[in-house]
C-alpha cells in the first residue's frame, strides 16, 4: 500500500534509506536487497528504480554513492556500484549519406524525426546502420520487453573492489534488435543528449541473447538529435564483467548538409547586431544562461515542438532529478534549460485550459525547428551573438586564433556588464564558455 502517492522520488528514497538503514547495510555487506513491495510502501517501484543517466539519480544516491539494479521482476539490489558510461562529446566529423533516397517514402519525414522509434526506422531505410557496422542488410527481428533469464556477473564499485551479483529473470527492454548474415545487433536508441548512459541498457540484453544465439552479438548505442545520428559500438571484453564495457568505434551521420566554415560564422557575426546587454537591472531581459550543454537546449526545442511540457515533464525528458523545498520537488535544472531557450527567444510559458503552466515554442522557436541543419545552426549562432557578452568573446576568440577565453576573463566581463549576481558568476561563466565552444565546434563537424 503506497503511503503517499504525491511524495517525490527523492523524499521516498530518503525514507526508505532511513527505515531499512540501507547505507549502513551496504557499508557492512556491500549490497542490500530490497523487494518491490518494500519500495511500494512509499512510491511505485517503476518510478524509483530506472534512471538512464546519472544526472537523474535521487539526491540520496548521489550523496551516498548508491546505485540500483533489478535482480528479478520483483526485487532489486542496492550497492556502491559504478553503472554509467560517459558519452564522448560531439566533435567527430559527420558523414553525409548523399545516396539516400528517403523522400520516396511518403510515411517518413526526415525533417520531423520526433521519436526513438522513428529514428531507428530512418537508420535502417537509409542504410546508415549497414554502413556503420560494415555489414549487409540488417533486418529487424526483435524488440520490446523481455525476461533476462538467469545469469551472474561482477561489477566495479566505488570501494575499488568487484561485487558479485546474480540476476534471475529481471526485465529488460530492447529498442531495436537486428540480424544480418554475420551477427546479431542490439541497439539502444535515444533522442536527447545526455552526458552518460546506463550500461545495464546494453548488458542485460547482451546476456539474454548471448544464451539464445550462436552468432556474435554487436552492441550499438544510437543518439539522434539536432538532425545528426551519433552511433557508438560497444563490446564487453569479459562476458561476466559488467564493467568490462569498451568503446569499439563511433561515427556520426547526417542526412543534410553539415558543412559550416569559419567564413560562415564570420558572415553571421558581421550581420548580427547586439540587441541585449544582459544587465540584470533590466527587468525585460530573461535570466542569464546557466545551462552548459547547448546541444541539450536544441534537444529540448526538438521535443517541445509538438509537445508542450511542464517542469516535471522537462525534468523527465532530460533525465534531471529533483531536490526538495518543504517536501515538494524543485526542478531547478528544468528551469535552467527553459530559461536558456527563453534567453534566445525560443521558449515561452503559457497557461492551458486546465490552468496548468506549460513551456512551448515561440513563433521563432517553431521557425528554427523547421530549418535545415546548416540554416538552423547559423540562426542559433546569430541569436546567441545578439547578446553583447557573447559577441565580444566571439571576437576575442577570432583575435586569439581560436583560443577560448579563460573563465576568470569571462567572469570579469560578466561583472562589468552586471549580467547576474556575484554568487552566480562562477557557475554561469562555465555556461558562457561552453556555448562559445559549441559555436566554434560547428566547423569541425563537416
Amino acid at each position: 500500500m503506497i503511503k503517499n502517492k504525491e511524495i517525490s522520488v527523492d523524499e521516498a528514497w530518503e525514507k526508505l534509506i532511513e527505515k531499512y538503514d540501507i547505507v549502513k547495510k551496504i557499508q557492512e555487506d556491500g549490497i542490500f536487497h530490497i523487494e518491490a513491495s518494500q519500495i511500494k510502501e512509499f512510491k511505485e517501484p517503476r518510478l524509483m528504480s530506472k534512471w538512464d543517466s546519472s544526472e537523474q539519480l535521487p539526491s540520496a544516491f548521489k550523496k551516498h554513492k548508491i546505485n540500483i539494479l533489478p535482480d528479478s521482476r520483483r526485487s532489486y539490489v542496492l550497492g556502491d556500484f559504478i553503472l554509467y558510461q560517459d558519452i564522448p562529446e560531439l566533435e567527430e566529423h559527420v558523414t553525409r549519406m548523399t545516396s539516400v533516397e528517403i523522400p520516396e517514402y511518403e510515411s517518413i519525414d526526415i525533417d520531423n524525426i520526433s521519436s526513438e522509434a522513428n529514428a531507428i526506422n530512418v537508420l535502417i531505410i537509409s542504410n546508415i546502420l549497414d554502413d556503420f557496422l560494415e555489414t549487409d542488410e540488417n533486418v529487424s527481428t526483435f524488440n520490446g520487453r523481455m525476461g533476462t533469464g538467469k545469469f551472474e556477473f561482477d561489477v566495479n564499485t566505488y570501494r575499488g573492489v568487484k561485487q558479485h551479483l546474480v540476476v534471475n529473470n529481471a526485465q529488460c527492454e530492447i529498442d531495436g534488435g537486428f540480424e544480418n548474415s554475420d551477427s546479431i545487433v542490439i541497439m539502444e536508441a535515444k533522442n536527447v543528449i545526455h552526458p552518460d548512459f546506463h550500461i545495464r541498457q546494453l548488458y542485460y540484453p547482451f546476456r539474454l541473447w548471448k544464451s539464445k544465439v550462436t552468432k556474435p552479438i554487436r552492441l550499438v548505442f544510437s543518439i539522434y538529435s539536432n538532425k545528426i545520428y551519433r552511433l557508438f559500438e560497444y563490446e564487453f571484453t569479459d562476458i561476466n564483467d559488467y564493467s568490462s564495457i569498451r568503446l569499439v568505434k563511433n561515427k556520426n551521420y547526417s542526412l543534410q548538409d553539415t558543412e559550416i566554415t569559419l567564413d560562415d560564422l564570420m558572415e553571421v557575426r558581421n550581420n548580427t547586431i547586439v540587441k541585449y546587454d544582459d544587465n540584470q537591472d533590466n527587468q525585460d531581459i530573461p535570466p542569464f544562461v546557466q545551462a552548459d550543454s547547448f546541444e541539450r537546449v536544441i534537444s529540448l526545442l526538438e521535443n517541445m515542438y509538438e509537445n508542450p511540457m511542464n517542469d516535471q515533464e522537462i525534468a523527465e525528458l532530460m533525465h534531471f532529478g529533483s531536490n526538495l523545498n518543504k517536501g515538494k520537488p524543485v526542478y531547478r535544472q528544468s528551469q535552467y534549460y527553459y530559461n536558456a531557450g527563453k534567453y534566445l527567444g525560443l521558449f515561452e510559458k503559457v497557461k492551458t485550459e486546465e490552468n496548468e503552466i506549460k513551456s512551448i515554442l515561440t513563433k521563432l522557436g517553431k521557425k528554427v525547428y523547421k530549418m535545415q541543419y546548416k540554416q538552423r545552426q547559423l540562426k542559433l549562432v546569430s541569436l546567441i551573438l545578439e547578446h553583447q557578452i557573447f559577441l565580444e568573446f566571439f571576437d576575442f576568440i577570432i583575435e586569439n586564433f581560436g583560443e577560448l577565453p579563460e573563465k576568470g576573463v569571462i567572469q570579469t566581463r560578466m561583472r562589468e556588464l552586471n549580467v547576474c549576481n556575484e554568487s552566480q558568476i562562477v557557475r554561469r561563466s562555465q555556461s558562457v564558455r561552453c556555448w562559445l565552444k559549441w559555436i566554434f565546434n560547428l566547423t569541425k563537424l563537416s
